[in-house]
């Protein structure tokens, strides 16, 4: 045996339909194990606050060691996973191929799975996990939920964190008047015959929840880049990653919408489409997730194979057919947060790489959490947690003093912006709003509004 594994991480599937995941003795047995190798190694410490967690009980039990740790507090430790996978791709010396095959997020994830079957999920939790009817009904009525929702608004507030768990100081996303796929139908897209990569590409969006009911902008500034550089689109949401119901530990609602999901859009793949997700936690599940949900299905598998996040995309047209002529420089520079959820997709710093095809640009890189988690995040009992996890990657964005700061997951940079916010006091933040590093690509192409 080595100490330590110099090979790449293998992610083995979850053998959720096996009788042994569910067993709660195996489980406790396999959480020991895990828990006491952490222990010995600690070398993510500083990754979310799981780990703080579990050494705190440890250091601070009878024995110093985990045997002084009660059983029923290992649950303390699952609930601080956010499933960011970032301990699994870029700490654990001891993740498979390693003969201790440890996967600690997959391991969170089968306790909250087996708690989930056990004791049911909250009703209230499962309903905020039902993200495209929330969202139907958020675009029907935008200015009243976006009224509703602000942080600022102490009347309504209070109520959604007493009803809904929600903190009254989270900053949530706005909702649009329109879905997506209705504003790509209505707007179109011209395709650049110029551009060196024109009829050598044509790609499906999958707008993914957030693109399609929150920020339609930012599927705009995709597909205008796109048709920039010759490639065709179309845009469809034919149902959820469901990301969401993973991280309550709903693996037969994950299974079921990835089957849907794969049923919708495998034509277009048939069609010689090349797929897209908007945003990284959905391209996470549809590259990576549900082949280890669902390693037998070869349909899932053909989908994964054919998947690419914007980010990525942008950067393979460039390299193999290369782009259109006319970025521009994007004055002050930009500080890009790489999310979580597109590092664990292992393709490299793709968000970094494409804004660096910007003439003279000045990127600045963060390689810290922003704290979010997804809706973790903006729950009530962890989002002073949230902010303080993601304070250093704010102390960075504000330390580089760029005039823009983009995140690959809209939902991190939100939460990245309010905590620059928090960190600089009366001293407001160079950059107006946070970005998606594909807006500031077609704002360099001269497809966006420029902000004042």
């Amino acid at each position: 045996m080595r100490e330590g594994s110099l090979e790449a991480p293998v992610r083995h599937a979850l053998d959720w339909q096996n009788p042994w995941f569910w067993d709660e003795r195996a489980l406790e047995k396999e959480m020991e194990r895990t828990f006491d190798i952490c222990h010995g190694c600690r070398r993510c410490f500083n990754l979310c606050d799981s780990f703080p967690r579990l050494f705190d009980l440890i250091d601070n039990g009878p024995t110093g060691e985990l045997d002084g740790v009660k059983k029923e507090d290992y649950a303390k430790v699952e609930e601080a996973c956010t499933l960011c996978d970032m301990c699994f791709m870029t700490k654990c010396p001891y993740v498979p191929p390693h003969e201790w095959a440890l996967d600690f997020p997959h391991l969170m994830l089968r306790h909250r799975a087996v708690k989930a079957r056990k004791e049911g999920i909250d009703f209230v939790e499962a309903q905020l996990a039902e993200t495209d009817r929330t969202g139907r009904l958020g675009t029907f009525t935008a200015g009243l939920a976006n009224w509703a929702s602000d942080e600022h608004n102490k009347l309504t507030r209070p109520a959604l964190e007493k009803w809904a768990g929600i903190h009254h100081g989270a900053r949530l996303p706005e909702y649009a008047g329109e879905t997506f796929v209705i504003r790509a139908a209505r707007e179109g897209a011209e395709v650049n015959e110029a551009a060196p990569a024109f009829g050598k590409r044509k790609a499906v969006i999958y707008a993914t929840c957030f693109v399609n009911f929150n920020n339609t902008g930012l599927g705009a500034a995709a597909r205008a880049v796109l048709a920039k550089n010759g490639v065709a689109t179309e845009v469809v949401h034919p149902h959820c990653c469901g990301m969401p119901k993973l991280e309550l530990g709903d693996l037969e609602g994950v299974a079921a919408a990835a089957r849907q999901v794969t049923a919708a859009l495998l034509p277009w793949v048939d069609k010689g489409y090349d797929v897209i997700a908007l945003t990284p936690s959905c391209a996470l599940m549809l590259k990576f997730e549900w082949p280890l949900i669902l390693p037998k299905d070869p349909a899932v598998d053909r989908l994964s194979q054919a998947t690419f996040d914007i980010s990525e995309y942008v950067v393979d047209i460039a390299k193999k057919e290369g782009l259109a002529p006319g970025l521009q420089t994007i004055e002050g520079g930009v500080s890009v947060h790489l999310a979580c959820h597109a590092r664990a997709q292992n393709m490299g710093a793709k968000a970094a790489e494409m804004l660096r095809l910007v003439p003279k640009t000045r990127v600045a890189v963060i390689e810290r959490c922003s704290g979010h988690g997804g809706i973790w995040g903006a729950r009530t009992e962890n989002f002073e947690t949230a902010v303080k996890v993601g304070k250093p990657a704010a102390q960075a964005a504000l330390k580089n003093d760029t005039s823009f700061v983009a995140s690959e997951c809209p939902l991190a940079a939100d939460h990245l912006m309010q905590v620059m916010e928090m960190t600089a006091g009366e001293q407001k933040p160079k950059p107006a709003r946070a970005h998606h590093p594909i807006e500031l690509f077609a704002r360099a192409y001269g497809l966006m509004e420029r902000e004042p």
